[in-house]
This record gives structure tokens, C-alpha cells and sequence, in this order.
């Protein structure tokens, strides 16, 4: 099949940033998609214009009507750097794409910072909570996030400083390379700048007094999550995530996830990763949620449901981690939905629930572990050791 969709990246400057193959599939294009920027950048060109869809979504059920004719789509910067590239390529054939690569907003912004992009963490909230930003703040990270609007630099100030990185420099670059560039800088701490709509932020993270310092790797202290008291300790939550191995895009059910310590952690350590926590009591729902917000997961799906039955129509699971409730009905109905190469892992702290996992430890395989875990507490003048409930903990692959 002729490669009949073209996907174009277009820069600020317009015409000027096209190679001579992409203006090419401009002119012969017979459909002009894109947004109304693009539109008025590209206005010389007679092909038919429509604007991007709403919802977005819809525009794969466009791209497939209009299936037969010469198409482009026309998208800022790099189409396949988050940007809508990605998304089609998922739904048609190379065959019938040709990309044409474009400067991205990164690239451009890096050369201005005078910054290696190979150093950097580049990271988009254009059209996506803010919040997902938050597990990249540590002392002298360099960020540059893709931004929603005018005000979002002004969000990610107040997620600095509310975290003990006020002194840290944030940089608005819009309009680049073009005459009308615009470069704004400040710090987080007395961030008030009024900004371009369209803008990239270039954020160096630089420690206040007491900074928050919390890794994206698993262990976060018990302290950095709001609980009941009820939840997975940090030892046992690091052995845990181990053994459910995060993996960027994949996705975890947390059965029982209570306040949602294992979930958020598991987003947390991989790009991309995705988490569906079923708790049935609401008020520690509440406190995942919260948790979830704070630590930069705003994306953890909760469901008010026990298992097996909240299972139910779920998407298939890379990883499952039973923490609460723990049943052979729950195993079965877990088991038979995770992926090949899927990992699951239980922990219990109950003789019951410990008998059951031998059982099917004996049945299915696998690794039986038990975990003693004790902190140094005071006692009287003097510290001793306070030893927590021992943990079972059964993991296996698929």
C-alpha cells in the first residue's frame, strides 16, 4: 500500500522549518489536518482543511475514513516526541505512514539552556495533571516540561517550593526561532511572571534548607505518605516493588491497596506506569488519593470493590500485588488475568492467609519468603530494638 498519511512537524517559523519533503507532500496533499495554528502557518497549500477532532480520540476514525486519499497532519515540533505521531503509528501500518522529523521543543530549548539533552529529564503536562512532574524534583535535576498553558510554570513553582526547592531557577522559552522569541526567568520561590500561552519551561532544581529528598526508586520513607497506620513498610514495600518489577507503560493491580503505597511507588519507578488499586473502604481510597497527588501519581485509578469479584473487566494486568485479603478465589481469578512473563506477589501477616500461600507455593512454585523487619526505638534512656509483625511473602512469574 502507497503511503498515502504524511505526519509533519512544523516549527514556530513555519514554512522555513519544512525540508523540501515535507512542503512536497503539502502541496500534493488533498486533506490538511491539524490545529488552527498549524493551519494558519501552512495557509498557502489548497488542500481540504479540517481541524483536530474533539474528543481527540476521534481523529483515528477520521484518519480511517479518509482512507485512499493524500493526508497530512500537521503537529508542533517532533510528531513523534509527545506529540500525536506516537498515537496514529499505533493504529496503522508503517506502510502506510511516512513521518517527517522537525526540531522539537527540547531540542530547541536545550540549545538555549546550553544544556545536554542527553542529561536531562524531558517530560510533557501539556493536557495532563502538573502533578506528574513531581517525582523528578530532586536536588540538581534539570527538567523540561511541556507545558498546558500560561499558567502552569507558575503550578510547578509552588510544587518546588512546597517541597523545600524554592531557590530553584525556572526559565519560560516561547515563540523560538522566530523574531517574536521569548525567554522569562525567575525562581520558584518568587515566581509571578506573567507567560506566552505556548511555552517550554527549563527547570533547574536546586535545594532550599530542608528540601524534601525523596527517590523515584522504591523505599520511600513510611512518613512521606498520609495512612491509617495500616500500609506496607518501607523494607518490606522495597522487597515488594523488587519483585513486581515496575516497567515503563506497564500496569499493576494493588489488590487491598489501602493508602496506596505500593501503587503509587510502582508509577513512581518506571515512565508510563500505570496502576488500578481496589480498596473497599472509602476512607482509605481517600488517603490513596491523596498520596497519589502528592507523590506525583495523579493517574492511579481507584476502584471501590473486593477482590475477586471487583476483578472483574479489568484490563490484564503485567503485575499484580496482593496486600489485603488474600483468597484462592483472589489468586485464581489474578492468575488467570496476568500476562505471560507477569509477575505476582503476595504478602501476609495472618497464620491463615500464610497457610494458603505455602499451599499454593507447593502448587504453583515460585519464591516463599518470610521478612522480619526492626527499627531502633528508644527504650527509657537507651534505644533496643522494635520489631514489626513478620511478613510472608510469596512472589512467582507467569
Amino acid at each position: 500500500m502507497a503511503r498515502w498519511l504524511h505526519i509533519i512537524g512544523i516549527g514556530a517559523n513555519g514554512l522555513e522549518s519544512l525540508s523540501p519533503a515535507a512542503r512536497a507532500a503539502l502541496e500534493s496533499a488533498e486533506v490538511i489536518i491539524g490545529g488552527d495554528r498549524h493551519h494558519t502557518l501552512t495557509d498557502v497549500f489548497p488542500g481540504q482543511r479540517v481541524s483536530w477532532p474533539s474528543p481527540f480520540d476521534a481523529l483515528i476514525d477520521k484518519l480511517r475514513a479518509f482512507r485512499g486519499r493524500t493526508v497530512v497532519v500537521l503537529a508542533t515540533g517532533d510528531p513523534l516526541w509527545f506529540s500525536v505521531g506516537a498515537r496514529i503509528g499505533r493504529e496503522f501500518s508503517q506502510d502506510e505512514i511516512c513521518f517527517h522529523s522537525q526540531l522539537s521543543a527540547f531540542q530547541l530549548a536545550a540549545c538555549r539552556m546550553g544544556w545536554s539533552l542527553a542529561d536531562v529529564e524531558t517530560l510533557t503536562v501539556h493536557g495532563r495533571p502538573a502533578e506528574q512532574m513531581i517525582p523528578f524534583i530532586m536536588p540538581g535535576a534539570r527538567l523540561l516540561v511541556l507545558t498546558t498553558g500560561g499558567e502552569t510554570p507558575g503550578t510547578i513553582a509552588t510544587f518546588l517550593e512546597d517541597r523545600g526547592y524554592g531557590p530553584s531557577r525556572l526559565t519560560v522559552l516561547a515563540n523560538m526561532e522566530t523574531a517574536d522569541e521569548v525567554r522569562i526567568e525567575g525562581t520558584a520561590e518568587t515566581w509571578s511572571e506573567t507567560v506566552p500561552e505556548f511555552n517550554t519551561l527549563a527547570v533547574e532544581v536546586i535545594p532550599g534548607e530542608a528540601p524534601h529528598v525523596l527517590a523515584r526508586s522504591p523505599g520511600l520513607p513510611d512518613a512521606a505518605f498520609s495512612s491509617d497506620g495500616k500500609m506496607t513498610k518501607q523494607e518490606v514495600r522495597s522487597i515488594t516493588l523488587a519483585r513486581l518489577m515496575p516497567m515503563r507503560g506497564a500496569l499493576l493491580w494493588d489488590i487491598g491497596c489501602g493508602s496506596g503505597s505500593v501503587a503509587v511507588e510502582w508509577m513512581r519507578a518506571a515512565r508510563d506506569a500505570r496502576a488500578i488499586g481496589i480498596e473497599p473502604r472509602a476512607d482509605r481510597r481517600a488517603l490513596a488519593a491523596v498520596n497519589a497527588a502528592a507523590l506525583g501519581t495523579p493517574g492511579l485509578r481507584l476502584i471501590d470493590g473486593t477482590a475477586p469479584d471487583a476483578l472483574t473487566d479489568l484490563p490484564a494486568p503485567d503485575a499484580v500485588f496482593i496486600g489485603g485479603g488474600f483468597s484462592q478465589d483472589t489468586f485464581e481469578a489474578a492468575w488467570a488475568a496476568l500476562k505471560p512473563m507477569g509477575r505476582l506477589v503476595a504478602n501476609s501477616i495472618t497464620l491463615e492467609s500464610e497457610a494458603m500461600l505455602t499451599t499454593l507455593h507447593a502448587r504453583h512454585g515460585g519464591e516463599l519468603s518470610r521478612l522480619s523487619v526492626a527499627r531502633a526505638d528508644p527504650v527509657g534512656q537507651l534505644t533496643g530494638w522494635r520489631p514489626f509483625m513478620p511478613v510472608t511473602q510469596w512472589s512467582l512469574l507467569k
